[in-house]
């Protein structure tokens, strides 16, 4: 079975409070134990020194799906849809990238 990777990166339409993304990062780091199929997952805010590369991306999200299906299932996951609505209204722009791992992490 391949694992996929899913990697986004958010880019807020104004300055955000440290609180709204505190709860942010919060509901994403519950994901794996609310949405099968997850072998691991990151989040955090941008500290990159390339600043000169953000344009303004200051959220970024990494989870490591056990397969294809597993990724395909997250998408209209309840808790994905929550997390989703929850962004609306801070959000400007988003950037989705998915694929295939090659070499998987071992579990």
């Amino acid at each position: 079975m391949t694992a996929y990777e899913h990697l986004v990166v958010f880019r807020f339409n104004q300055p955000v409070p440290a609180a709204t993304t505190d709860a942010l990062l919060s509901a994403l780091r519950e994901f794996p134990a609310q949405i099968p199929g997850i072998l691991a997952l990151s989040a955090g805010l941008n500290e990159t020194e390339e600043t000169e590369n953000a344009h303004g991306y200051s959220l970024g999200l990494r989870i490591t799906f056990e397969s294809l299906e597993a990724l395909r299932t997250y998408r209209p996951h309840p808790r994905h849809l929550a997390f989703v609505e929850s962004l609306d209204g801070l959000i400007d722009d988003v950037i989705v990238m998915d694929y295939a791992m090659t070499n998987p992490p071992p579990p």
